[in-house]
């Protein structure tokens, strides 16, 4: 049975920020096409090299954090919402919710 996160089923560490940082990947992803630019282009807008985008798009994310995935997203013309909330019971939990 899935867990809804596919890194957590295969038990990788930091499963929580694997998820949200492949979101955001994904989404980088769709934007860089949507827009049209070529990965040159779309790196230079980013600030990060083709290469590095190159391997963003092929969902090496690793080395990029979820602040610089965020800066990236909003460099190509997205809204980046954080909403804190008291959690419902003991720790809190992190997720992504693209509109």
């Amino acid at each position: 049975m899935s867990s809804g996160n596919v890194f957590r089923d295969l038990a990788l560490p930091n499963a929580a920020e694997l998820k949200i940082k492949s979101g955001l990947a994904i989404e980088i992803t769709r934007a860089v096409r949507r827009i049209g630019l070529t990965q040159q282009e779309a790196a230079e807008r980013m600030g990060i090299t083709q290469p590095k985008l190159s391997g963003l798009m092929r969902g090496n994310f690793s080395n990029l954090s979820e602040a610089k995935l965020m800066l990236c997203l909003s460099r190509l013309g997205y809204d980046i919402e954080i909403k804190v909330r008291p959690a419902k019971s003991g720790a809190g939990r992190r997720t992504l919710a693209v509109a």
